[in-house]
Parts: C-alpha cells; sequence; structure tokens
C-alpha cells in the first residue's frame, strides 16, 4: 500500500459521528442537520431536461477535454462573470467537480523528486481535501491561520521565506469555507506578486462564487483582469454544485494558465476522469442560465434574512460576505462541547469548527467555533435556529438569562 495513506486524517464527518455516538437526543424533536455543506434546493427543471433528453450519450466514451460546445459554455460565463475572455481549447477544461479536480491537480503540479520537500500551503481552516491531496502527492502542508482580527484571510506576509522557496502550489479558497470570507484586490496582488517571485502555482477554489448577497464577489481571474496580468500561474477551479443545485451531477471546470492545462489534460486522460456527455448537455444548459441561479442567491438570502437576527443574540456571528454557512464563535470556547449537547439536547447537528482546522502557529484557528450550513428549506432552518436560542440560553447563568 502506498505508505501516505497513513498520513491522512479521519475527515471531518467521521470525528462528528464518532462524537455524536452514543449520545440520545430527544425522540419527539425531528433530527435537523445543519453541517454538512450539501445543497437541498431543488435541482433546476432545465437541467433535469437536459439530462432526460440527452439519455442517449451514456451510450458514447466522452473525451476527456469535453465537447466543444461544453468548453464553449464555460468561457462564455467566465467571460459574463469575471470579464475575462478564455480560449476555450486551451484555457478552460471540464472537470468532475472541484473535489476531484483539487486533487488531481496537486498531484499533477507537485515534484517531489528534488532534494527539498515541496510544500502546499492552504488556508486553516481549510477543506481537508487540500490537505490530502499535497501528502499523497509527496508535498509538506503549510497552514496559514485565517482568524477573525484578519478579516479571516490568510498572513502572506508571515511565511517564512524559506517555506516560500518550496512553495510549489498555494491554494486560496474564496469565498471561504467556512468563513465565507472573499479575498479583496489587495490580496490578490499580494499573492500574485509572491508567485511571480517564487514561481509557485495558485489554485483558486471559487465553488461558492455565485452564493453571494450584494456585489459579486472577486475571483482569480477577475483579479488578474483588474490587475492587467495574464493567468500565468493561476488555475480557477468552479462548480455547479452549488451554483445550480447538482452536487450529484459531479460537474465544473477548471480554466486558466493554458500551459499548466495542457499537461493537466494529459494526467487526466490516464487518469480516466471524463464526463459523462449526458451530464455535459446537462451542464450547458446550467452554465447558459442565470435565472434558476437568481432565484438560488434569493432563497438563500431569505434564509439568512430569518436567521440571523433569532441566532444574534446568543451567539457571536455576523453574516458572512458570500456562500451558505454561518461561522459562528460559542460562548465557552468549547467548539466540540457545543455540538455534542446541542445534539443530545435539541436533535440538531453543527460541525465544530476545530474539526475544519489544524494547530498551527500556536493555536487551533477553528477552535471555539461551530459551522452551521443553511442548507435546508428555511423553515427547517428557522426551526433549528429556534432550537439553538434555546439551547444557548438554557446555558446561560441564571444571573445573566
Amino acid at each position: 500500500m502506498n505508505p501516505r495513506l497513513a498520513q491522512l486524517h479521519p475527515y471531518p464527518f467521521q470525528r462528528l459521528a464518532a462524537l455524536l455516538a452514543g449520545a440520545e437526543p430527544p425522540s419527539e424533536l425531528p433530527h435537523i442537520s445543519l453541517a454538512m455543506g450539501e445543497p437541498k434546493h431543488p435541482a433546476p427543471q432545465l437541467v433535469k431536461d437536459a439530462l432526460c433528453a440527452n439519455l442517449a450519450g451514456l451510450s458514447g466514451y466522452p473525451a476527456t477535454q469535453g465537447s466543444p460546445a461544453l468548453r464553449q459554455a464555460c468561457a462564455a460565463w467566465a467571460e459574463r462573470r469575471y470579464g475575462v475572455a478564455l480560449d476555450p481549447a486551451r484555457q478552460v477544461l471540464p472537470v468532475n467537480g472541484s473535489r476531484e479536480a483539487l486533487f488531481a491537480l496537486t498531484q499533477c503540479l507537485i515534484d517531489a523528486s528534488g532534494g527539498d520537500k515541496p510544500v502546499v500551503i492552504s488556508p486553516n481552516p481549510f477543506y481537508q481535501i487540500y490537505e490530502g491531496a499535497a501528502l499523497l502527492a509527496g508535498a509538506e502542508p503549510y497552514y496559514l491561520n485565517c482568524e477573525a482580527a484578519r478579516r479571516f484571510q490568510p498572513d502572506w506576509d508571515s511565511v517564512p521565506d524559506t517555506v516560500w522557496r518550496r512553495a510549489q502550489l498555494v491554494i486560496v479558497c474564496s469565498p471561504g469555507n467556512p468563513t465565507g470570507a472573499v479575498m479583496g484586490l489587495a490580496d490578490w496582488d499580494k499573492l500574485f506578486a509572491l508567485s511571480d517571485r517564487y514561481g509557485f502555482v495558485i489554485a483558486s477554489d471559487e465553488c461558492y462564487s455565485e452564493i453571494y448577497f450584494e456585489q459579486p464577489p472577486l475571483g482569480g481571474l477577475s483579479a488578474a483582469r483588474a490587475l492587467g496580468r495574464g493567468l500565468d500561474r493561476l488555475v480557477m477551479l468552479t462548480s455547479l454544485s452549488k451554483r445550480s443545485n447538482v452536487p450529484g451531477m459531479r460537474s465544473g471546470f477548471v480554466a486558466g494558465d493554458a500551459t499548466i492545462l495542457e499537461k493537466f489534460l494529459l494526467y487526466r486522460t490516464y487518469h480516466g476522469s471524463a464526463m459523462s456527455l449526458t451530464v455535459q448537455a446537462a451542464s450547458i444548459a446550467a452554465w447558459n442560465d442565470e435565472a434558476h441561479v437568481e432565484s438560488n442567491r434569493a432563497a438563500y438570502a431569505a434564509k439568512f434574512a430569518a436567521v440571523l437576527p433569532l441566532l444574534a443574540p446568543v451567539l457571536d456571528v455576523a453574516m458572512p460576505d458570500a456562500g451558505f454557512y454561518l461561522w459562528a464563535k460559542v460562548p465557552d470556547g468549547d467548539d466540540v462541547g457545543f455540538a455534542r449537547a446541542l445534539f443530545e439536547q435539541e436533535h440538531v447537528t453543527v460541525l465544530p469548527g476545530s474539526y475544519l482546522a489544524r494547530d498551527a502557529h500556536g493555536g487551533n484557528p477553528g477552535r471555539g467555533y461551530i459551522r452551521i450550513a443553511l442548507v435546508a428549506e428555511t423553515a427547517e432552518c428557522l426551526a433549528a435556529a429556534h432550537r439553538m436560542v434555546a439551547f444557548c440560553r438554557s446555558r446561560q447563568p441564571a444571573s445573566s438569562a
């Protein structure tokens, strides 16, 4: 067996299952899970119609590069969204969701054959695929704590020169999971300058980019355009899962540096990760339509507007820049104990923030927080919020209740 497998950590939801094992929540309360970031809104009818109309595609082998029509639809969407003109043949590559692509891209990019162990830099807290992909590629993860004092953004200036010199890949997540924070243009400018100096690739995970409340979040492609630079050493990853409520389709695309994507296509040809022709047809329908995305955003905005005023008096929580998570600071700082007790008392599941982070630079930046995924319908999210309020007030000292 690959010895690097032994370095992998249990997934957060494995840890959550172990935490809740043996708990006996009140049976009269239906279970409400706000732990997993799995969209629960209905899939768009136009996507389902396109799937059904293209079932003949199941009979053919798809090309790894995807059809010209799909690449063109992806490029056209990127130009509408980010104002960047992409070459569909060289700068766009369909993938089976951003999770698969993040892992595979890391395997493709990392060169562990030299004397110095390569480094993959990622935010902390983070999506655990970043860490696992780095470890299995033979790289050392380097965690950059994202804390409230810095708007939940990485502090690029805190990274030692010795680490930058070994860095081959920097992964950013904007809007962030779990914080919902969005990188500003000054953050991108600094990161691009560091990439120019040290030569690492930037992988920009933007799978939450279409769930926002005011202005569309800045992305890597639009930041590069605004700063008057090309797409050298930049790869953007996006997905239909959150944007279009179709996580089961496993459909997204990557875009950016044509030289990197040429090698990534070669890797994927051997990896066997071509997208079904049927799913490609449905993906074209999704990328070409914005009406369902606008409705989706409105539904999330309504949930935040209903839930946040209930939770704000009992938890330290604020509106995120984007995404569908609330990153809430618990009163006593014990996120694990809070999650277990909430489940036992109110039959509501949330994810401890420390499960999404690693101890680094003197602390775990997820400790003391919980991630609340507002993915269920509004009525269910409201019911969960009322239970959480009751739970928090039951834990307050009598003098302050």
